[in-house]
């Protein structure tokens, strides 16, 4: 008797599909032409440069927006034929987001509660965020850090299969940072799908399963944040300047290089073994005659890997 066939294993079904998705404002094409895929419960980071065409991007996810051409299918629906339904099934929090000051955390949770036909009990909602001690205090009372989580609350209010979160840390002190990564961890463990944009390389490392960086509206890179800095060669980074300032040239022989460029007064190098390039560095400088001002060495992080296919780093861009 011939053996049974083994299964071909089936892949995980898809919470968003995205399709030749163009959107253009008269003359200007914001997006030009995307294509990606999210499995359900992932966390996917959507990055990119000031002008890149990640915020319309998400916001035709959302349906805030219409696409010019291409498909977005979420959950297998289309907002043009499914709008109703959709709204049900996802939820958004926005990197700022306006409350009445005399509700109190409990009756805010309550009254985006009712806007729903199903999803968390309100006292669901408060304990996934944590708000437990503060249900009974009005929002103008609260600190920066519950607000957003209060924010989170009423996103998560029609328990959404689908979570957008727009910069949802922005300006939040660390402890208040990691809380929310908690919540969201915390998501994913129940196989929800999250899409995120931040500002924190540290926190799309930590949370995203999928990276997809966006410029001038094209994608420009994707994966998970390992093989992204993987993709750029380098896993070690050497930071230094000099006095008096050398230039990039001088390095170019640097063993193990993979990638130079300038960083404020001196050089940042991408090299592949530092206990190779290290005493390369040491000895240019040496026969150069300068002196260190300041050296120090590091990991790749997906900063790495943004600067290197746009050209800046992804902090230095959100200040601009």
């Amino acid at each position: 008797m011939q053996p049974l066939p083994s299964p071909v294993p089936s892949s995980p079904p898809l919470a968003i599909e995205v399709r030749g998705l163009v959107k253009r404002f008269e003359d200007v094409v914001a997006i030009a032409g995307t294509d990606f895929e999210v499995p359900v419960g992932q966390c996917v980071g959507l990055l990119g440069p000031n002008g890149a065409g990640k915020t319309t991007t998400v916001e035709i996810l959302e349906g805030l927006q219409h696409a010019t051409s291409g498909e977005v299918r979420l959950l297998g629906l289309r907002w043009d034929k499914n709008a109703a339904e959709l709204r049900e099934r996802i939820g958004i929090a926005l990197q700022e987001t306006r409350f009445h000051d005399k509700l109190s955390v409990e009756e805010t949770v309550r009254l985006f509660r009712s806007f729903y036909r199903r999803g968390l009990s309100v006292e669901e909602a408060i304990a996934l965020v944590k708000l437990e001690e503060k249900r009974g205090a009005y929002v103008v009372k609260l600190s920066g850090g519950q607000r957003q989580r209060l924010a989170l609350a009423v996103a998560l209010a029609a328990d959404p299969e689908i979570l957008f979160l727009d910069e949802p840390t922005t300006g939040l002190d660390p402890q208040s940072r990691r809380a929310l990564w908690d919540v969201i961890d915390g998501l994913k463990g129940k196989g929800r799908t999250v899409v995120l944009t931040t500002h924190y390389m540290e926190e799309a490392q930590v949370l995203c399963d999928q990276v997809i960086i966006m410029d001038h509206g094209r994608i420009v890179a994707r994966g998970t944040p390992a093989q992204l800095i993987a993709s750029i060669g380098g896993e070690q980074v050497i930071e230094f300047a000099t006095t008096p300032s050398l230039p990039a040239e001088a390095f170019a022989d640097v063993p193990t290089l993979v990638a130079a460029r300038p960083r404020g007064d001196g050089h940042t190098l991408s090299v592949k073994e530092l206990h190779r390039a290290l005493p390369g560095v040491l000895s240019i400088v040496t026969a150069r005659g300068a002196n260190l001002v300041h050296l120090s060495t590091r990991q790749a992080t997906l900063d790495d890997v943004f600067l290197a296919f746009t050209g800046r780093s992804l902090r230095e861009d959100s200040s601009s």
